[in-house]
């Protein structure tokens, strides 16, 4: 297990706003899905960039941000080296998101406000993060994952802009291409590399799982960073067969740290199914369908497949893998900020007092079944269940909103 260090954590009111705001992105993101037709969605669709940007930026990147504003001086063991820019980032990244989101809806021309906006987040972040690690005398496994996973960020975002700008007319490049590179620099770069590193933290720690062997890790790291190389380079130069071989490459890896996360859950010694642990277990569950999926459309080239990957990935695997920890982490820093210093004084919560179970519960049942669903209409091209998924999903996001309410503001 890693050792960890809460010495060096930032003030929880930083990071507050960036799980509040993931959360009601999150909601957002249910609702729009009401507006989609099974027979219109393509990955080219602007309703489809729009939602697609709308989820991973306002949802997934808003709460790996806050995550790793606590996370990283706590694994490094070094205080942040300007833990103040983490409140300018918070509100560029919201103003961006949705400029790109209405960008992509309304008025083009807003794209490459909002692209540059977020670039003006993620630059913000990748330096922080960088100079932070800077400070670290030796790299660590889990800290080179760090250095790695924002450096596919910073070419990500690049390439992100450029795309802004061909889209807004002000450029002439092939967007399909463009759109490939970016998708892999940040999906699979990025934010894969980033729960492979972070993983081997959180899930020993929350299972008390020791003596198992980081190898596999290992190797999945490095198939997925070649495997990203690949796809960018490949994509950009339109050589077809070294991005099968990326693709291919990046499917294994996941498969392998799959293996990674299985020998880590069997050498845990907390055994209970916690709300955690069962949606770590629906997350993991999405991932190797997604990735079944996957394989196949790449043999067979049937598009469904390919949304109902992309959709187990975002909604199943990210999702729940991030929801998750939040009802792990959430409890944990307003516990150690606001009743740690009250210990041997007064009776302080557990815990397990500070987690909503009903609201936490409703919000696993209603997602999961929302997350099935969806999965069922895109193979079958079925609106009705799109719009029926979206209700269970719409349910359960509420009850998440309510639930990290409840937890950030626990007396």
């Amino acid at each position: 297990m890693t050792p960890i260090s809460q010495d060096f954590a930032p003030p929880f009111k930083l990071i507050a706003p960036f799980f509040i705001l993931g959360s009601l992105f999150y909601l957002v993101s249910t609702f729009f899905l009401f507006s989609f037709h099974a027979t219109d969605l393509s990955f080219v669709n602007p309703k489809v960039l729009g939602f697609t940007h709308l989820f991973l930026l306002g949802f997934v990147m808003m709460i790996i941000f806050g995550a790793m504003a606590q996370l990283v001086p706590v694994v490094l063991e070094v205080g942040h080296f300007a833990v103040e820019l983490f409140y300018a980032i918070w509100p560029l990244l919201f103003i961006g998101t949705l400029l790109m989101f209405f960008g992509f809806l309304y008025l083009s021309a807003l794209l490459p406000f909002g692209g540059v906006i977020v670039l003006m987040a993620m630059m913000i972040f990748v330096s922080e993060i960088f100079l932070t690690l800077k400070k670290v005398k030796k790299l660590s496994l889990v800290m080179s994952t760090i250095l790695l996973s924002n450096i596919f960020l910073f070419f990500g975002i690049i390439v992100g802009l450029t795309m802004s700008l061909v889209y807004a007319g002000n450029l002439s490049l092939d967007i399909s291409a463009l759109l490939r590179a970016h998708v892999y620099l940040l999906i699979g770069g990025y934010i894969n590399i980033t729960i492979m590193g972070l993983s081997v933290v959180l899930l020993p720690m929350f299972g008390l799982s020791h003596g198992f062997s980081l190898k596999a890790l290992k190797i999945a790291l490095f198939m997925m960073s070649f495997g990203v190389v690949f796809v960018a380079i490949s994509a950009i130069f339109k050589v077809l067969s070294t991005e099968y071989f990326g693709y291919f490459l990046s499917i294994g890896s996941l498969f392998i740290y799959f293996y990674q996360i299985y020998s880590i859950y069997k050498t845990r010694a907390r055994k209970e199914k916690d709300i955690y642990v069962v949606s770590m277990l629906f997350s993991y569950m999405s991932l190797i369908v997604a990735l079944l999926f996957g394989t196949i459309y790449l043999l067979n080239s049937y598009e469904p497949l390919l949304l109902a990957s992309a959709w187990l990935m975002f909604f199943g695997f990210f999702g729940f893998i991030i929801t998750g920890h939040m009802y792990k982490i959430i409890p944990f820093l307003v516990w150690f900020e606001r009743f740690s210093p009250l210990v041997g004084k007064q009776k302080v919560p557990m815990l397990a007092d500070m987690l909503p179970k009903q609201s936490s519960s409703a919000q696993f049942i209603f997602c999961a079944f929302g997350v099935v669903l969806v999965t069922i209409a895109l193979l079958s091209n079925n609106t009705q269940l799109i719009y029926a998924g979206a209700s269970f999903l719409v349910v359960g996001a509420f009850a998440l909103l309510r639930s990290v309410l409840y937890m950030i503001n626990f007396k």
